[in-house]
């Protein structure tokens, strides 16, 4: 045999051994359950799965049949239990993977919610995470000119016109903007945010230059490179527009933020842009602190614009998605709905349009139980973020759901379609039951268990910091409009969710009748 006859069999058998023998027999993953009979040698059989956007269900099929921990590729596992799974790799501090500035940075930076690195995000969220906690909401003069401003001036008029021309309303699209506004209206101040409830037009202009670039994510959450491949010679696998759609919405959050700049003198709360200017000024004290002088303006101005980018989109898309499935679940249980207009008559002052303009505390409308179950449970059964978040395991190893030496490097998920459906928890999981929240129907040792299992927020260090955001805006709508109106179905076709990381109905659209209450 010739010297080049066996250095080709030798290097075949090193690959075959790097290859397959070792991912598939030897590796400490070898022991976790694969998904499919492919995974410890190859991520296409996921990689198709989320191509055709099926990533959710095939995960959780996995998990019904393989138990908590399961391998999804070569270097990719998947979590779905609390002990030894979330409460590890979440709380535990695991770092994000690189999955998250691939698709959610802007700009040539990156926000809070991308940044890999957990000092450099603690960095941030200390300078943030006040100003979203749930005291300083409740008490908020800004979120009060705000939450006044949208619920008697444009979200409530536009249902009582509905109500009297005796049409349907869309309102996922009219949620879309509810909570853009809402969100936009707290970043930048009442006078700088966006109209997008009453300014139909321009809203379905934005909406479309945001959502058309959604198809394309996959390319760079779980292919960063192929796009660049595939430019080299002369093939564009995600489209021009989505390239001037970026551009547009990029120049649409600088021209927010320049309005932000003109206010940040005023301390009025129907002006002042009052998290724009707390992120300002933490990134003002940080330059001082770490390099003694002030921080450049034409850099700072970019990653303000890229924070408040993302906070914004992220918490209006979410909370709209939610807001949509929970008066889909409400107009599909008027038991539920009648229960909910009684617990409501209990606010003081009512909520009473056209004859009031005053709003009850946010702290009153948190009280209410039922309220917070549907609120909860719409939640739990409709997650609008029930998609995977990826960590990387930490170096040397680290033990999950009873297996041990997992290597380092290793992308860890856990979704919350997953754990929102254990049977064990979440009795009948695919049933809205907001009763199974109530502490009237339940044992606290219950409560407690699926509390710890709930994850619509995330869990750990970096859960979502704008979810005390989320949760009162979402029951102030929720109290107004069912304080004064009950609602019925028009046409729900395809309102199931698509099988992505955030979710939307398969028709982008829910069309419901309003009712005005005698």
């Amino acid at each position: 045999m010739s010297i080049t006859s066996l250095a080709v069999i030798i290097g075949l058998g090193l690959v075959l051994y790097k290859c397959i023998i070792y991912p598939a027999f030897l590796s400490p993953l070898a022991k976790i359950p694969n998904a499919h009979w492919s995974v410890p040698i190859s991520p296409l059989w996921m990689l198709w799965r989320r191509f055709t956007m099926r990533n959710n269900r095939t995960i959780q099929a996995a998990h019904e049949q393989l138990g908590p921990l399961i391998r999804l590729g070569p270097t990719e596992l998947s979590i779905n239990c609390v002990d030894g799974g979330i409460k590890s790799v979440y709380t535990g501090g695991f770092e994000k993977h690189e999955w998250y500035p691939r698709v959610f940075g802007s700009l040539g930076t990156v926000s809070m919610f991308t940044m890999v690195d957990t000092k450099t995000h603690s960095t941030r969220k200390r300078m943030l995470s006040n100003i979203y906690s749930k005291s300083t909401l409740q008490s908020s003069p800004h979120l009060r000119v705000v939450s006044k401003a949208i619920v008697y001036d444009r979200l409530l008029p536009i249902i009582q016109e509905s109500v009297a021309a005796d049409k349907p309303l869309d309102v996922h699209d009219l949620n879309m903007g509810l909570t853009l506004d809402f969100v936009s209206a707290y970043l930048f101040g009442l006078r700088n945010g966006t109209n997008h409830l009453q300014d139909h037009a321009f809203r379905k202009h934005w909406l479309h230059l945001y959502l058309c670039r959604k198809p394309y994510e996959f390319y760079h959450q779980e292919m960063p490179y192929l796009a660049g491949w595939l430019n080299c010679i002369g093939y564009r696998i995600i489209p021009k527009f989505c390239d001037s759609a970026n551009r547009m919405l990029d120049a649409w959050v600088l021209d927010l933020c320049a309005k932000a700049v003109a206010s940040l003198d005023s301390t009025d709360p129907a002006i002042e842009p009052i998290v724009y200017k707390q992120l300002k000024q933490g990134l003002d004290k940080q330059s001082a602190k770490e390099n003694g002088s002030k921080p450049d303006p034409k850099q700072q101005n970019i990653d303000i614009a890229c924070e408040m980018y993302d906070q914004l989109t992220a918490g209006f898309e979410t909370s709209a998605v939610g807001l949509t499935y929970l008066f889909w679940e409400l107009s599909r249980h008027p038991d539920i709905q009648e229960q909910l207009r009684l617990e409501l008559l209990s606010l003081g002052p009512p909520i009473s349009f056209p004859q009031s303009s005053e709003l009850p505390s946010p702290k009153s409308i948190d009280s209410f139980p039922l309220l917070d179950a549907i609120v909860t449970e719409t939640l739990r059964l409709h997650a609008p973020i029930p998609g995977i978040q990826p960590r990387i395991t930490p170096s040397p190893s680290c033990s999950l759901a009873g297996y041990d030496n997992i290597p380092p490097n290793i992308r860890i998920n856990a979704q919350a379609y997953s754990l929102h459906r254990n049977p064990d928890v979440f009795p009948n999981p695919e049933s809205w039951e907001p009763k199974r929240w109530l502490k009237e129907e339940n044992s606290m040792s219950e409560l407690e268990e699926r509390r710890r299992w709930f994850w619509a927020f995330g869990s750990g260090g970096r859960m979502c910091v704008g979810s005390n955001l989320a949760l009162q805006e979402t029951k102030l709508a929720v109290a107004a409009i069912y304080s004064n109106f009950r609602t019925t179905i028009v046409d729900d076709t395809d309102i199931e969710a698509i099988d992505a990381y955030t979710v939307h109905p398969k028709a982008e659209k829910l069309m419901l009748k309003f009712h005005a209450i005698q």
